[in-house]
C-alpha cells in the first residue's frame, strides 16, 4: 500500500485534522447504509466537537493535550464508521444496527476523550493530561447530559456506558449494557480507538514527543508501590517507543479476547485487506528495529499541529448553549 501524508487517514484520502472532511465521509457512509435517514444529530455533534476542541464553546478551554487531540478524535470516529459499515455489510435483517445505533456509535466516538478538556472555571489542573486516570468517567458524565441536547436522550445512559469500552476504569466484561447489540457496538468503539491511533503514520513520533509528556502529567509514567516507593514504567519518550511492541501484544489480546476481534470488520468495509492492521504491523516492525539498533534519529516525521494558541476569543460573545459540565456534580 502506498504511504500516506501525515494529516491523512490510512486510505490516504481523508484529512483527519478536518472535522468537515471526516463529517462528510462519515455522512456518505451513513447515507449509503440508511438512505433517507436524518443525519442531523451526527452533523450537530461534529460541529460541537469542532467548537469544543478549538475552545470556542462556552464553558470550556481549548484542547491542550497534543496526543489526545482533534486528529485522534476524528481518526477514531472515521474508523468507527468504517467498522460499523463492515458489520452492516456482513450482517442482514434483525442483526443489523440500523441508523440510530450508527448515530450513537459516531457521537460516542467523537466525544470519547472529551474528559481531557478542562472547563473554563478549572483552577486545579494545569493541563488536561492531569485527568488521564479519570477522563473516561468525566466523558461518561458529559455524554449523559449532552445526548438530550441533540435529540438522542433515550440513548444517553447507553452512551455513558459505551465510552468505557475505550478505557480501563472498568473491565470490558463488567461494563453494564442494556443488550448484546449495545455491547457489540461498544466492542467496535474500543477497537476503533486502538486501531486508529496505532495505525497513524506518526504514531511512534507521537508516542515519544506527545504521549510520554501526557503520561508524566497524568501520573502514568511512574507507578507508586504499596510500600510508598515508586517504579518507573517509562523513563523517557524513547523508552515508551521501544516498549511499543510489548504494548501491542497486550493491545492485540484486548482486541481479540475482550473486544471480540471486531476490528476485522474493517476489511469488509475496504473490500479486502484491512489497512489499519497493515499499518499497525508496519509501525511495530519499525519500533522493533529501533529497539534493536537504538536509531531514534530515524523517527523524523512531523505530526500535524492541531492545538490552538492559548489566547482565545472571548467566549461570552458566542450565542451558543452551554455544554454540559464535566464536574462530578453534573
Amino acid at each position: 500500500m502506498s504511504r500516506y501524508s501525515n494529516n491523512l487517514d490510512v486510505s490516504n484520502s481523508i484529512d483527519v485534522t478536518s472535522p468537515a472532511a471526516v463529517n462528510r465521509e462519515v455522512g456518505q457512509i451513513y447515507a449509503r447504509l440508511y438512505p433517507g435517514a436524518s443525519a442531523g444529530a451526527i452533523d450537530r455533534a461534529f460541529g460541537d466537537i469542532d467548537l469544543l476542541y478549538r475552545g470556542a464553546y462556552p464553558g470550556y478551554r481549548a484542547c491542550d493535550t497534543p496526543y489526545h487531540d482533534i486528529q485522534h478524535i476524528l481518526d477514531v470516529t472515521l474508523a468507527m464508521a468504517r467498522l460499523i459499515d463492515g458489520y452492516e455489510r456482513m450482517e442482514g435483517g434483525w442483526k443489523r444496527f440500523g441508523a440510530p445505533f450508527f448515530g450513537l456509535g459516531i457521537v460516542t466516538a467523537l466525544f470519547h476523550d472529551i474528559g481531557y478538556l478542562r472547563e473554563s472555571s478549572d483552577t486545579e489542573h494545569r493541563n488536561g493530561a492531569e485527568m488521564t486516570l479519570t477522563h473516561v468517567s468525566r466523558g461518561s458524565r458529559f455524554l449523559r447530559s449532552y445526548l438530550p441536547l441533540i435529540g438522542m436522550g433515550e440513548m444517553a445512559a447507553a452512551a455513558a456506558s459505551l465510552i468505557h469500552f475505550t478505557g480501563f476504569e472498568i473491565s470490558v466484561a463488567e461494563i453494564p449494557m442494556p443488550s448484546l447489540r449495545y455491547r457489540l457496538l461498544g466492542m467496535l468503539l474500543g477497537s476503533a480507538d486502538i486501531i486508529a491511533q496505532m495505525a497513524d503514520r506518526c504514531y511512534l513520533e507521537k508516542c515519544r514527543d506527545r504521549l510520554y509528556p501526557e503520561f508524566v502529567a497524568g501520573g502514568i509514567a511512574v507507578k507508586r508501590l504499596p510500600d510508598g516507593s515508586e517504579s518507573v514504567l517509562f523513563a523517557s519518550g524513547h523508552d515508551l517507543v521501544t516498549k511499543t511492541p510489548s504494548f501491542f501484544e497486550s493491545a492485540l489480546r484486548r482486541l481479540d479476547q475482550d473486544l471480540g476481534s471486531s476490528y476485522h470488520y474493517g476489511g469488509r468495509h475496504f473490500g479486502g485487506e484491512n489497512p489499519y492492521v497493515e499499518e499497525i504491523h508496519r509501525n511495530i516492525r519499525f519500533a522493533e528495529a529501533l529497539e534493536r539498533h537504538s536509531e531514534e534519529s530515524e523517527l523524523k516525521r512531523v505530526p500535524p499541529s492541531t492545538l490552538v494558541p492559548l489566547e482565545q476569543p472571548s467566549q461570552q460573545s458566542l450565542s451558543l448553549p452551554a455544554a454540559p459540565s464535566l464536574s462530578r456534580a453534573a
